[in-house]
């Protein structure tokens, strides 16, 4: 299982105590790395090898929990952006035909 980023919506992330206990809730969970969270947009991010259920159980007793994206740790791609963003769009194309 390789290591994956989940964006997530918490509807009742609007103060710092709520923040709080949402990291809290999501670092238990095995298999997490690092956990970002934004108040102003109610997002958390979290990346890591960990169950994207276990995270959105965890979050569902502080608050409506929406799931935004999941995906892919992109961390080896944002260096080849800074080499040749002209590229970038090839690149796009060619993932797209496999």
């Amino acid at each position: 299982m390789a290591a994956q980023k989940v964006v997530l919506k918490i509807m009742t992330m609007n103060d710092e105590k709520t923040k709080k206990k949402a990291i809290e809730a999501v670092a238990d969970i095995y298999g997490v790395d690092s956990i970002a969270a934004d108040v102003k947009e109610q997002k958390l991010t979290v990346i890591g090898e960990m169950d994207t259920v276990a995270i959105a159980k965890k979050l569902k007793k502080i608050g409506k929990v929406d799931i935004v994206t999941v995906g892919p740790a992109k961390e080896e791609k944002k260096d080849d952006k800074k080499d040749d963003k002209k590229d970038e769009k090839k690149d796009e194309k060619k993932d797209e035909k496999k």
